[in-house]
């Protein structure tokens, strides 16, 4: 017995934004997160360095 993929046609374009959104949200996210954590070590570093 063979098995036979069925193709169920085009996604709807909220489909479509929900397949990028959790395809690429968390590298978005992640990028986010370390942007701020960034800075908030450059500036804690540079509160150091006028003390």
């Amino acid at each position: 017995m063979t098995t036979i993929p069925l193709h169920l046609g085009a996604l709807h374009p909220i489909e479509q934004a929900l397949t990028i959104a959790l395809a690429f949200g968390p590298f978005v996210v992640l990028g986010i997160v370390i942007a701020v954590r960034r800075r908030q070590d450059r500036t804690e570093e540079d509160s150091q360095r006028e003390r």
